[in-house]
């Protein structure tokens, strides 16, 4: 049973990572397309794997952008509709520590997984830091 998810927010692809309550060993999960049938998708998963809490990935770095703007809008959903518990984590180099990772595991068609690759090291950091 998987209670975290973590969440690598792109313009054009998303990233997922899981993690159990008990071990908080961050996995990569999925990668999902942004459009349309996104949210339907996530809320399967939601579902599915009984997560309680959503960690996503923001860009700290930038003012307000129309992606942080989005994703603040976005975990406004979540917490509502799942009432699930939404927190933000610094993304920032994740996706260049992401493609790094894999290619050091030997993995070619990076550009296949780095998005969740990026949340599952996004999820990672925020669990190394935070006790629930």
């Amino acid at each position: 049973m998987f209670n975290y998810l973590g969440i690598d927010w792109g313009k054009n692809k998303i990233g997922l990572a899981l993690a159990d309550g008990e071990n908080k060993i961050a996995l990569a999960y999925l990668t999902l397309n942004n459009d349309n049938n996104f949210f339907n998708l996530l809320q399967k998963i939601i579902k599915k794997e009984k997560v309680k809490y959503i960690i996503i990935g923001v860009p700290y770095y930038f003012n307000q952008t129309d992606n942080l703007i989005e994703i603040k809008r976005m975990a406004k959903q979540l917490e509502e509709k799942f009432f699930l518990k939404v927190f933000f984590q610094n993304e920032m180099f994740t996706t260049q520590s992401a493609q790094k990772n894999l290619k050091e595991k030997g993995i070619r068609n990076i550009k296949k997984l780095d998005n969740q690759e990026s949340a599952r090291i996004i999820l990672q950091d925020w669990l190394d830091r935070n006790l629930i």
